[in-house]
């Protein structure tokens, strides 16, 4: 009994113990007019001598509450994600706007270090449709960037934008073999017709228009965007181009890139409809590096050749890959020579491995910033495909680059396998850029800097065209919303 006790009190002091006074909290959620679906702000565990914890203290360390003093009730979620890396990730969804909220950050009942912390209000939740009137204040208010490089890059191939051209030409050049959706916001109104048959996805740009002009006044601004995979304005810039919004971009093709449909639905739906998300990976990313298993991972469906060459490869050097197909979709014919169909691996699962080999699917793989996110090292295929954020990642910075034709995936595995230290320092790279750049409030940023730079170009007058009908704000009675702006200021 004795000997045990003394272990206990050895083992529980030679654990580092955060410091109440020390710890370090900090990030958009403790700003009232960072308004986002999910809220979120980070806190780093830091011990009495004022060190960084550099694994976890436990999940259940710090406690959170939120209170209006005004309410008896909040209607807030929240959840405290432990990232095991001695910081922590804390995020809650409003379903309702309150006149001020104090945040408690508590670690055994004392407050951490600044808590409580004083959003003063009104505070407003995501249904609440109350648009800062300033496009410049609401930039500022969310520490949007000057710019985004990519951007720069799509709309610098057009001295101009001519809404009233576009609304006849884009139509009958695109609008009969694929699936468009013309829109217009005008008086932060969004209206909408589509082109094509498949327009479910009409959804997704619904959404994140809607959200958009819930939290800012957008300009006036007409658009056309591309609801199926591959871009498609395949002319030469010296040739008479027209700008197109997609969601993926590529080299032989000059359409304007957004975040994809995936990343903008898992900001949108984060704590709500989808359970993979840019801050729910950052709380599963398997076990520490050294306890990760030393093979290179993969799952998907057969929607590329050089995803059949992956599986073989596989089969041929098991020790080295473990790739597998959950469907079959494109090549039903192989399934003898790919099989046998492997079932579905939780995402997060993934990082039970080093080394995430990310491919092409029909165009670029959507799982990219996931796989940033997590602490595995990526292996990305050299690609013409490209999302919003591709061109700011670095080779051998964030990711380890491999051939298109797989060539060199055998050699670039082995030499991660040799280069342990490297290899992790590439992927909390990796993972660093995903944190900084790929979260919610940048993927907002992002899609109110496109439309304003866009609207800039535009030579005649966004119209509301005939045939479009207006897309209407969801409506919450549940919790209605009074929005304090003056009537002046919207």
């Amino acid at each position: 009994y004795c000997t045990s006790l003394l272990h206990y009190i050895f083992f529980y002091n030679s654990v580092t113990l955060p410091s109440a006074a020390k710890t370090l909290v900090w990030g958009p959620g403790l700003e009232t007019n960072i308004v986002l679906p999910a809220r979120f702000f980070y806190m780093q565990a830091v011990d009495s001598s004022g060190r960084n914890l550099t694994t976890s203290p436990g999940e259940n360390t710090f406690e959170v509450k939120m209170v209006s003093p005004v309410e008896q009730f909040t209607r807030i979620w929240i959840q405290v994600l432990d990232r095991k890396d001695g910081s922590f990730l804390v995020r809650y969804r409003m379903y309702a706007t309150y006149t001020d909220l104090h945040i408690h950050i508590l670690l055994k009942n004392k407050h951490v270090a600044k808590s409580p912390f004083i959003l003063k209000g009104p505070v407003y939740h995501e249904g609440c449709d109350c648009p800062q009137p300033s496009g410049p204040a609401w930039e500022a208010d969310m520490h949007c960037p000057q710019s985004f490089p990519q951007i720069e890059r799509d709309l610098a191939l057009y001295a101009s934008v001519d809404p009233d051209r576009n609304a006849q030409e884009i139509p009958q050049r695109f609008g009969q073999r694929q699936s468009l959706c013309h829109y217009t916001v005008q008086d932060n109104k969004v209206y909408v017709r589509t082109f094509g048959e498949h327009v479910g996805f009409r959804i997704f740009m619904d959404a994140i228009l809607l959200s958009l002009t819930r939290k800012v006044q957008l300009p006036d601004i007409e658009f056309f965007v591309n609801l199926g995979d591959w871009p498609l304005e395949k002319r030469k810039p010296t040739e008479k181009i027209h700008p197109i919004f997609s969601w993926c971009g590529s080299n032989n093709t000059r359409d304007i890139v957004m975040p994809t449909y995936d990343l903008t639905e898992s900001v949108l739906e984060t704590m709500g409809r989808v359970s993979l998300d840019m801050m729910s990976v950052q709380a599963n990313t398997g076990p520490p590096w050294q306890e990760k298993n030393s093979t290179a991972f993969w799952r998907g469906r057969d929607s590329r050749q050089e995803r059949l060459e992956l599986v073989k490869l596989s089969r041929a050097h098991p020790n080295m890959i473990d790739a597998a197909f959950t469907n079959f979709f494109f090549f039903k014919h192989d399934e003898s020579l790919y099989g046998p169909l492997v079932k579905h691996v939780s995402f997060f699962d993934f990082f039970k491995y080093k080394y995430q080999i990310n491919i092409d699917g029909t165009v670029a793989a959507y799982r990219l910033p996931y796989l940033l996110a997590g602490d595995s090292v990526v292996l990305k295929q050299d690609s013409g495909y490209y999302e919003h954020f591709y061109n700011e990642l670095r080779p051998w910075e964030h990711y380890i680059p491999i051939r298109s034709d797989l060539g060199d995936l055998l050699e670039k595995i082995q030499w991660a396998r040799d280069h342990d230290e490297e290899a992790l320092k590439i992927a909390l790279a990796g993972q660093q850029f995903a944190r900084n750049y790929l979260m919610g409030n940048s993927i907002f940023c992002y899609y109110y800097k496109l439309f304003q730079e866009y609207a800039k170009l535009q030579v005649t007058e966004p119209k509301i065209r005939e045939g479009m009908e207006l897309v209407e704000q969801p409506s919450d009675d549940l919790f209605p919303c009074s929005c304090h702006r003056t009537r002046d200021e919207l």
